[in-house]
């Protein structure tokens, strides 16, 4: 990747990989090596949106990156007033347009996910497809709108308000012209987000999310496997299953009922995170393990780890460096009615797996 910015966060991972795993410190962090990334939210902090300006700014229209790099900043916003105060200073800069409909999409998501009155939500959702019709018309080639209005579907109203061009599409919308997967969804959405950006791994994400909230884990995982059954632009969709199990995992075993530990023993287990691990991990050159999620390792760790794939494993927790992310493990130990301090069960499985 010609980004100066991948290259210095290379090296910098490289340097992790030659210390002794032992004594690997811990990171808990979604991003990894980006250096620029965590100045950018270490500004956001202090209130200050020049380095996030300036780093979407440099990402251009990298849009595997920008996504990412975007979701990352909305999450590490807090409330998100930097990017309000950046957005009435430069209306018409179609990045600070995005992070403000980022930002509004978000907080209307949570009031539903809070129980906040209905009209609430809605004059939410309303000011949020405002902010995201602005946004796609200062910048049409960028996915990112489509995929706010693909997480705006998770709400309690018909998925079809969200697309723009909802009258003009052939019916039935939500239904897909597939017949192994009959669930009925906000397919053209999807459509749009595969036409500027094929394969975006948010887009894909919002897509599962959408069928678990709407119609719960089963769904979201049909869904997922679904997907990986075809033939898909970006490999790394393939790690979809995993994230499906898990919701099935808390849906089923949540509370620690019996079967949670032959939970992640199954041969379904071992087929998709064998199938993540085969098809997509083992071809990605070292030097851009920096730009892979960390939510996706750890999933993929975890999952590799317990259905008895050290080996496989071994490589993903080299890729991780010092960084995790509490998920999957997190939940896994409150479920089983372990220690809270999940942090000392995952160095223990590390150091296991990396001995």
């Amino acid at each position: 990747m010609p980004h100066s910015a991948l290259s210095s966060a290379a090296s910098a991972r490289r340097s992790d990989h030659g210390t002794d795993t032992d004594d690997m410190r811990l990171e808990i962090s979604p991003i990894g090596a980006d250096t620029d990334l965590r100045d950018a939210l270490q500004d956001l902090k202090m209130g200050r949106f020049s380095a996030a300006r300036d780093l979407l700014a440099r990402t251009g229209s990298h849009w595997a990156l920008r996504t990412s790099r975007s979701q990352h900043l909305v999450n590490g916003a807090a409330e998100g007033s930097a990017f309000k105060a950046w957005r009435d200073e430069e209306p018409n800069n179609p990045d600070a347009c995005m992070m403000w409909a980022r930002v509004l999409t978000r907080k209307t998501v949570q009031a539903h996910r809070t129980g906040q009155p209905q009209d609430v939500v809605g004059q939410a959702a309303a000011l949020a497809q405002q902010e995201w019709r602005r946004a796609d018309t200062l910048s049409p080639q960028c996915p990112v709108p489509w995929i706010g209005r693909l997480q705006l579907t998770q709400l309690p109203y018909a998925a079809h308000y969200f697309d723009p061009y909802a009258h003009a599409r052939r019916g039935p919308w939500d239904q897909l012209d597939d017949l192994a997967m009959h669930y009925r969804g906000p397919w053209p959405i999807l459509e749009e987000v595969n036409r500027l950006h094929p394969g975006n791994r948010e887009g894909h994400h919002r897509m599962r999310e959408y069928f678990l909230h709407r119609y719960g884990a089963t769904a979201a995982m049909q869904y997922s496997a679904w997907l990986v059954a075809g033939s898909t632009s970006n490999p790394e969709l393939l790690m979809l299953p995993l994230y499906s199990l898990m919701d099935l995992y808390r849906e089923r075993h949540g509370d620690g009922r019996g079967g949670a530990l032959q939970f992640w023993q199954s041969a379904q287990v071992r087929h998709f995170a064998c199938q993540a691990y085969d098809d997509w991990f083992v071809s990605i050159p070292p030097d851009q393990y920096p730009w892979l999620s960390i939510l996706d390792l750890s999933h993929l760790a975890h999952a590799l780890v317990a259905c008895g794939e050290n080996e496989r494993a071994k490589w993903v927790f080299h890729a991780m460096g010092p960084y995790a992310m509490p998920q999957p493990w997190k939940d896994i130990n409150a479920s089983l009615g372990r220690s809270q301090n999940w942090e000392d069960g995952f160095l223990r499985t590390r150091a296991s797996v990396l001995r």
